[in-house]
């Protein structure tokens, strides 16, 4: 397979379009505070991990951000997505078969999320544990979410291999930024925010036609 080893991909926004349901529970959450979430606020939390977006929305809701609010917010937040991610969620164009093409090829894949354990459960009965062989969930890390390289690094060691012969595929930008600091590759497929353009960064509009050859192309 041209040196590589194994995939690495993203969740929320890469692999389901699952941001949209995000939206859902974080506009309703901001208004449990008593703030209101504007469009560009919401931005900027792509790609978060839970407590930095529980204390985002606390700020923005003029509220103190205490230890406390943070895991009560975050509670809240669970509680509201948990019944959205219980139902099917809606693959991006081409992720369903970009996965398939990668397990029909024998290659390994994780799955490197910042959606804690719980939630990516229920996600994983639409996109399919069979797909992968580990998954890293933004409650395993400990604490060192993306952009810290923490999570894809972990992802390439339960796996046996090195970052370096990986391919990861993101849509944000702190995800991007953590598989590069990890030393991987990255497939770009922009979802919701733009992702700047930088060393080992390969853009695409869709995963519609990628397959091993492609991935593997990508290592150059």
């Amino acid at each position: 397979m041209d040196g590589l080893d194994a995939v690495l991909w993203d969740m929320d926004g890469t692999l389901v379009d699952s941001e949209k349901l995000w939206d859902i529970a974080l506009y309703e959450t901001a208004e449990w505070l008593g703030g209101k979430l504007s469009e560009e606020q919401r931005m900027t939390l792509v790609g978060s991990n839970m407590d930095d977006t529980s204390a985002y929305l606390l700020e923005v809701a003029g509220l103190p951000v205490t230890p406390e609010a943070i895991a009560s917010t975050g509670e809240e937040i669970r509680r509201r997505t948990a019944g959205l991610f219980d139902d099917e969620l809606p693959w991006r164009p081409g992720a369903r078969e970009a996965l398939t093409a990668v397990r029909e090829a024998g290659l390994r894949s994780a799955l490197i999320t910042s959606t804690e354990r719980d939630l990516t459960e229920l996600a994983l009965n639409t996109i399919g544990r069979e797909f992968f062989d580990v998954t890293v969930c933004g409650d395993e890390v400990e604490g060192f979410n993306k952009p810290h390289p923490r999570p894809y690094l972990k992802g390439a060691e339960l796996l046996g291999v090195s970052p370096e012969r990986c391919v990861a595929v993101e849509d944000s930008p702190p995800g991007t930024a953590s598989a590069v600091a990890a030393g991987c590759t990255v497939l770009v497929i922009p979802n919701d925010v733009p992702v700047e353009a930088g060393e080992r960064r390969v853009f695409r509009d869709s995963l519609v036609g990628i397959d091993v050859p492609a991935l593997a192309a990508l290592l150059g």
